[in-house]
């Protein structure tokens, strides 16, 4: 017992310590102990054995709960899995892979990574990981990734079933470091617009955003749409970085201010790749943080139009901070404001429950329908800071273009199909038992978007949904044909090129993206919405 108590008042003082304070007040003393001695007396006269621990953490996430619904403890066990996405990379084998009917099959070797160099490819099925059998075996994902993850240097062997291969074959692989891409696609939509998807604000991005930059302006971009559609976020640096590519250099981008941080301004520099060219941010509800600020410099300079639907609305920066355990705690230390002055932060003062459900409120009160739904008050309207246009704070970035959520072309048959996860487990299987047909008629992905006959893939997969028990429903098919059959001939695309292949063709049922095109075509529509002639 001594020892939790001496735990728990190092980790509070710790904490103290780590913010800057010299010395830890009285009166913080006494809360340290009383934490500590309750602690105990649980401990000795709780009717039941108690865990410790346990009761630790769920104290710690009972605070942090009482700030903010973004302030977060990460038990130590968790924040290698928490942080690996921002990071970059992690460690290991480098496989995507998906369980089908207790198959472990690899979806994709990444390029580069340690499988793919030793000859792992998609379509391969794991049987063996080390001795032990994974086949068959009711393994879930985690049990997968336990496995496959581990320090870059120590190796696994795992045994596969190849298709048209009589014996099974075994693989020594070296774990390494393995890239996190946060640039899902990156293509040319015609001879004169570009197209990016970020799917985060990773370490990587500006790496990966100038990469993308470059490629496309070789093939002659002018124009560009950014689609930060369901970006939640990320590193506050990385979107800095991002919205410096558009701006002209000792641009306001973002500032932060905290009771026990000075305002600090974020200026853009003379660096940006692409400075000059209509530029159109796509974004939704689920659309936040980092994104939320180079939407709001971008919309704050008129430097570009923002497309689509109120953002989330989370104007707080986190600062993470190491606990003795190894855990971690994320302490809201700071706001953001966008150049104009903006605090777009959403109201949180009736909890955390209600405040992540705000976002599908908005559907129920008809703001995902129409834009006259969202009501501000006269404080928080702002200017934006070349031509003087209304902007608004107080809950996300409101679009300079709203595009209402589409329901027409759906149906129940066609949502059961996605939510049970039919349509890509049929697609993998698919491109699997096809991939040599695939191989010999289109290997060029131009020649498989414009080509490709669905008519057989679709019967197959209606076939394939009655063995999960999907009855077939032909007036529910009808309705929501031209969904169904984009969203298949996507997701074979994802399973036989990548993601960016994906978009590419699934991104023809995106109102929000169809209207961004629309949009950037148009000069007198774009003219019209009175942006910055400068660009």
């Amino acid at each position: 017992m001594k020892k939790l108590i001496l735990f728990i008042t190092i980790t509070f003082i710790s904490i103290s310590i780590s913010i800057g304070f010299s010395q830890v007040e009285t009166d913080k003393n006494k809360t340290v102990y009383k934490v500590a001695k309750l602690i105990d007396i649980i401990e000795q006269l709780y009717v039941d054995s108690v865990n410790s621990p346990e009761l630790v953490d769920a104290a710690i996430k009972a605070m942090l709960e009482k700030l903010d619904p973004h302030s977060a403890y990460i038990p130590a066990a968790s924040v290698d899995a928490v942080e690996a996405p921002l990071k970059g990379n992690f460690e290991g084998v480098g496989v995507r892979f998906q369980i089908l009917n207790d198959t472990l099959l690899v979806v994709q070797a990444i390029p580069g990574g340690p499988s793919a160099k030793v000859g792992v490819s998609a379509g391969d099925q794991v049987i063996k990981i080390d001795e032990e059998l994974v086949a068959g075996v009711g393994l879930q994902n985690s049990g997968v990734r336990k496995r496959l993850l581990g320090k870059k240097g120590t190796k696994v062997v795992i045994t596969i079933r190849r298709g048209g291969e009589d014996e099974l074959i075994e693989f020594e692989i070296t774990r390494d470091k393995i890239p996190i891409h946060s640039v899902d696609a990156a293509y040319m939509i015609d001879d004169e617009i570009g197209y990016i998807k970020l799917n985060a604000f990773a370490k990587t991005t500006q790496a990966e955003i100038q990469q993308a930059l470059g490629k496309l302006k070789l093939q002659g971009m002018k124009s560009l749409i950014l689609d930060l559609q369901n970006n939640g976020g990320g590193y506050l640096d990385q979107a800095f970085k991002l919205a410096d590519e558009f701006l002209p250099k000792k641009k306001m981008i973002v500032y932060t201010e905290g009771r026990s941080y000075p305002k600090k301004d974020f200026l853009s520099t003379y660096r940006g790749m692409f400075q000059k060219g209509k530029l159109v941010v796509l974004v939704n509800e689920s659309t936040a943080s980092a994104s939320e600020i180079v939407s709001g410099a971008v919309q704050d300079w008129d430097r570009g139009a923002i497309v689509g639907r109120r953002t989330f609305g989370k104007g707080l920066v986190q600062r993470p901070i190491p606990l003795t355990d190894g855990s971690k705690v994320r302490i809201t230390t700071q706001r953001y404001y966008t150049p104009s002055g903006r605090c777009i932060q959403k109201s949180y003062e009736d909890g955390t429950k209600a405040y992540r459900k705000e976002k599908y409120e908005r559907y129920l009160n008809g703001e995902s329908f129409s834009k006259d739904s969202i009501k501000i008050p006269d404080s928080l309207v702002f200017k934006t800071l070349v031509t003087g246009r209304e902007v608004y704070a107080g809950g996300g970035i409101i679009p300079d273009v709203f595009v209402p959520v589409d329901t027409t072309g759906t149906s129940p048959y066609f949502l059961s199909l996605v939510r049970k996860g039919i349509m890509n487990r049929f697609a993998l299987e698919y491109v699997n038992e096809n991939r040599n047909w695939l191989d010999s008629n289109y290997s060029d992905f131009q020649v498989f978007k414009s080509d490709f006959d669905l008519f057989s893939a679709l019967n197959k997969m209606i076939e394939y949904a009655e063995t999960k028990k999907l009855e077939f429903n032909q007036e529910q098919f009808d309705e929501a044909k031209e969904a169904i059959s984009i969203r298949l001939k996507a997701l074979i695309a994802q399973n036989y090129w990548g993601f960016s292949e994906f978009y590419e063709i699934f991104n023809e049922l995106n109102p929000i993206y169809k209207k961004g095109i629309s949009l950037i075509s148009n000069k007198q529509e774009y003219k019209e919405l009175d942006l910055s002639k400068k660009y």
